[in-house]
């Protein structure tokens, strides 16, 4: 017997034997990748695997689901949803156009509606690695909102943080938001200067989003663990300090080799990770904060 679970597999599987968008040797890559489901709700979840964590709202409405990893990943994103609720995405909203968070755009788009701020259009429609069906469908320069299970998803557009793309989404109800890039919880942040990101933007997005909720509500970073606004607040201290830090050193005359050569002051080099090491954190911050 044939199970809409089974078809949901099937489909999943023929849509990436057909895509050209990773080599078999990419796809290897990501053979041991497990979707995670972390409960939040009733109606919400958080995914885990690699790449940006997965905002997920399910319901009488259909799925709706916040990022999509990469390209690879996309059957095992539909298995883990089906596991909590029969049907392909009806709704993908693209935090932002960076590929680890869009990658599955071409298969999910096939099914669902594809949501982003108008700068993520512009951005993926210059990259031919993704298809027509791949591409946001509704945009939006400000700010839009999806009236579904129960709930309404309001995704914000703060101005220029980590691009010049950025949408954080806010569930009204359920007192959940997912930041996007906009939180590397625990961590120094990617902030993409030449996609339009701005280091002081950066930080007061973060603010915003803060002054927006309370100490309930439940965070969905970019990357990282679940977190409080608590966890929100610690973050945006360390954002604060970075750039008084740097803009003191700037004052001094100081050269890029001299400020990386003494270092972050010690209360914050522990933030340092693989892809944003103190040393690149401190040349963002050099970059972002220098007179123009």
């Amino acid at each position: 017997m044939i199970t809409i679970k089974t078809k949901i597999w099937a489909i999943a599987a023929m849509t990436l034997a057909s895509t050209a968008f990773y080599s078999h040797a990419t796809k290897d890559k990501y053979a041991d990748v497990e979707i995670k489901a972390t409960k939040l709700s009733d109606n919400a979840y958080m995914f885990t695997g690699a790449g940006g964590n997965i905002g997920v709202s399910v319901g009488p409405d259909g799925i709706i689901i916040i990022d999509n990893q990469f390209a690879p990943l996309a059957g095992k994103i539909s298995a883990t949803l089906a596991d909590i609720q029969l049907g392909l995405p009806k709704y993908i909203i693209n935090t932002h156009y960076h590929g680890d968070h869009t990658g599955g755009n071409n298969t999910f788009g096939q099914t669902g509606t594809i949501f982003a701020h108008n700068n993520v259009l512009k951005r993926l429609s210059a990259n031919p690695s993704y298809k027509d069906v791949g591409l946001p469908t509704i945009t939006y320069s400000t700010d839009t909102s999806i009236h579904a299970n129960g709930d309404v998803l309001t995704l914000m557009h703060a101005g220029a943080g980590h691009t010049d793309g950025d949408s954080i989404v806010l569930w009204q109800k359920e007192n959940i938001v997912h930041m996007g890039d906009l939180f590397f919880k625990d961590r120094f942040p990617y902030v993409d200067l030449d996609a339009g990101g701005s280091v002081k933007g950066y930080r007061d997005n973060v603010a915003k989003v803060i002054r927006k909720i309370d100490a309930d509500t439940v965070v969905i970073p970019g990357h990282g663990s679940l977190a409080t606004r608590d966890d929100l607040i610690r973050f945006k201290h360390m954002l604060d300090a970075s750039i008084n830090w740097m803009e003191s050193q700037l004052a001094n005359g100081g050269s890029l080799e001299d400020i990386q050569a003494k270092g972050m002051p010690e209360q914050w080099k522990d933030w340092g990770w693989r892809f944003i090491s103190e040393e690149r954190w401190i040349a963002t911050l050099h970059k972002g904060l220098s007179p123009q």
